[in-house]
């Protein structure tokens, strides 16, 4: 451990450019909040100095393209000091690149932006949202959620050097930096990826910790003192002191120190004052607590502003912080660029995977060996037929890069010759997580930032260990697979702590996310191929452990319907009742249609594995599965009910789970519970009012 300590007035009322630059990023942080009447102001205003000098001195971007393949990445952990990130944004002059990717010529953020800070509709949320804002580089808010991205941006960085870094050619060698608070240090979600990227010794990676001792109840003190800076020594990290966040010297050796570091990733702790230079400066106002327009008057006449002045932006100020970045950055991006152009040159091949994974294009034939399966009454287990369909996709989409959380083979997630991602092998295509699934979430998001196609694998009940990451996986628009297999009772003896109930209803609840349970192994082959058609969503995968039966498709109808979401898997004409089965229980309902069908009740059964997919299709179309005039419905699933009545309506049943499961051999918990064919034609009868 390097401790940097400095004279605590080295940044003294000098009325220096780089004083009047920092003040300026204080000053507008204080307007848009006080104008606002919500949102954070302490670390902005502490930070200022911090983030000036890293974005003037080190961070290395082109303002005029800021989506520049190689540029360094800036993670704002701390989501709610987003004032911090706008006003550098603004002052350096990044230009606006739209959804399409297009250049717009506008400014990213403009000062009629940071006045409407916290409004509806304007480029500057309450928290940063990627897509929304040019030069947020993720969606941060819920704490720590950041430094877990930021550990996905490292290591994507480290793959993608691994696979396409030539001798003369260093395509990538960008570092990652991550600006986090004493509440990431708290969440579990940063522990975890600090502990990994402290495995995989990943030196590209720094975070800066804003130790500033308050929370919203008001000292950290009330629940948190340990040692930080020990802690993150014995996950393997360097870890530096700078004592004043004012220190722009000392905060500049560190990040230098940081550069030199080759065996592991650097954490720099920064002790700053929340409010620091204001008049409340030295009481340590709670962390939430708002800036009165005195203390706002007040703060700007120590500063020798003026004190009525507002969103002031002093002569000088932009040119000075565009010309120290985009000097920097733009003859960085040139050179970048020609030698790309020579490199496709050198390596066509590998050119030609380049231009597909900037634009988010899969490559041409990648699913070209997906397979098909015959029909097999004795089936495979989906989460099997996973793995076989993501091992013929493999080969032909390299930046299929993910993992497990230590559980691969049981997901059966692992890639065949894909060797593991580790230190001394950041080529390999297999992450080990360990038993980090928030973690594993969080890092997979940021994997995805950098183009990867990442995708998880747990047991899905640990869905809920993972939750925040998909929930912003879906806020972002990431295609992130998620696999979750072990997908319902059928657990079976590991009993009801491992068998999901609520998980597929939470996990549908999700807006945006693509939740799958495909029926069988033709199923789970499409489930893929909708997985990754489309880069702009996140699916969950849910996968069975038991065998499915492999549906015979010349008798039933082709499971290309998988991407429709429901489809009509077989129907009687002019049907009485309808069957509605997913994943496991498609083939139960298979099996209670042909014994209807065998005592003359005329039904339809439908597979319906994605509700995402099917509410996307027009009224024909869900008219067609579903018809209006059958109130005859049954839903079977071996999960919770919640949901089912938007599709059996107020007239029809539900073989569902109401309570958690059981210990037991499969058979007999499906017994127990209901899941029978002879209990589904039963109540499908009742319904008709044909029972016995």
């Amino acid at each position: 451990m390097s401790t940097q300590t400095a004279p605590a007035s080295s940044l003294h009322e000098d009325g220096s450019p780089d004083r009047l630059a920092i003040d300026t990023i204080r000053t507008l942080a204080m307007d848009a909040v006080l104008k606002a009447h919500s949102g954070h102001i302490g670390t902005p205003m502490g930070m200022a100095p911090v983030g000036y000098t890293l974005w003037s001195q080190f961070l290395r971007t082109d303002p005029d393209k800021p989506d520049w393949p190689n540029r360094d990445r800036f993670v704002l952990s701390v989501g709610h000091a987003s004032m911090l990130l706008y006003a550098l944004i603004h002052l350096s002059g990044i230009r606006e690149i739209d959804r399409d990717g297009k250049q717009t010529g506008n400014p990213a953020v403009s000062l009629d932006d940071i006045k409407n800070f916290r409004q509806l509709s304007s480029k500057t949320p309450g928290h940063p949202e990627y897509r929304h804002t040019t030069g947020v580089e993720t969606t941060t808010g819920p704490l720590g959620q950041g430094c877990g991205n930021s550990v996905g941006m490292a290591i994507a960085e480290r793959w993608l050097a691994a696979r396409y870094n030539r001798d003369g050619f260093p395509i990538f060698d960008h570092d990652v930096y991550c600006l986090a608070g004493d509440g990431c240090m708290m969440e579990g979600v940063a522990s975890e990826a600090a502990s990994l990227a402290g495995h995989l010794r990943l030196s590209n990676l720094c975070w800066i910790y804003d130790s500033n001792s308050v929370s919203i109840e008001g000292g950290t003190d009330l629940a948190f003192d340990e040692d930080v800076g020990k802690r993150f020594e014995a996950y393997h990290w360097n870890v530096i002191h700078v004592d004043d966040a004012n220190d722009t010297g000392a905060f500049a050796k560190a990040v230098e120190a940081f550069k030199a570091t080759t065996d592991r990733p650097t954490m720099i702790v920064v002790r700053s004052i929340i409010g620091y230079g204001s008049s409340i400066a030295g009481t340590a106002k709670a962390h939430g607590e708002a800036m009165t327009p005195d203390d706002v008057r007040g703060t700007k006449e120590r500063y020798g502003w003026p004190a009525d002045a507002q969103f002031r932006i002093p002569e000088g100020v932009p040119e000075r912080l565009n010309g120290a970045i985009a000097g920097r950055g733009r003859p960085l991006r040139e050179e970048w660029e020609q030698m790309l152009a020579r490199y496709k040159e050198a390596e066509p091949e590998l050119g030609k995977e380049l231009d597909a994974l900037f634009a988010d294009r899969l490559p041409e034939g990648w699913d070209a060996d997906v397979p098909s399966f015959d029909a097999d009454p004795k089936g495979v287990a989906s989460r099997d037929a996973g793995g076989k369909v993501m091992n013929a996709i493999g080969p032909k989409l390299p930046w299929l890069v993910g993992g497990s959380a230590d559980l691969a083979p049981s997901t059966k997630t692992l890639i065949n010759d894909g060797g593991s991602f580790q230190a001394a092998s950041y080529g390999g295509r297999n992450l080990h997580f360990g038993v980090r699934e928030h973690g594993m979430g969080a890092v997979a998001n940021g994997m995805a930032l950098s183009h990867l196609r990442s995708y998880t694998a747990t047991f899905m009940v640990f869905s809920d260990y993972m939750r925040p990451p998909i929930r912003l996986a879906a806020i972002m628009e990431l295609g992130v697979t998620f696999v979750f297999t072990h997908d319902s009772i059928g657990v079976g003896e590991d009993g009801p702590t491992h068998q999901p109930i609520e998980q597929l209803a939470a996990l549908r609840a999700i807006p945006g996310l693509n939740t799958i349970r495909p029926g069988d192994a033709n199923e789970v082959a499409w489930a893929w191929k909708s997985a990754l058609r489309t880069g702009d969503k996140p699916t969950a995968l849910i996968l069975s452990r038991q065998a499915l039966p492999t549906l015979d498709r010349g008798k039933y109808a082709n499971a290309e319907g998988v991407m429709r979401g429901a489809y009509v898997l077989a129907s009687a004409e002019d049907p009485e009742v309808i069957l509605i089965g997913t994943g496991s229980e498609v083939s139960l309902v298979v099996d209670a249609h042909e014994k209807l069908t065998a005592e003359g009740v005329r039904s339809r059964v439908v597979s319906m594995p994605s509700w995402y997919l099917f509410e996307l299709q027009d009224d024909a179309y869900k008219d067609s599965v579903l018809t209006p005039g059958v109130e005859a419905r049954l839903a079977v699933e071996m999960g919770g009910e919640i949901g089912w009545d938007r599709y059996v309506g107020s007239k029809g049943r539900t073989i569902t789970m109401s309570t958690f499961g059981a210990s037991a051999p499969l058979a007999k918990l499906q017994e127990k519970f209901g899941f029978t064919v002879d209990n589904a034609v039963k109540v499908a009868k009742d319904m008709l009012g044909k029972g016995a």
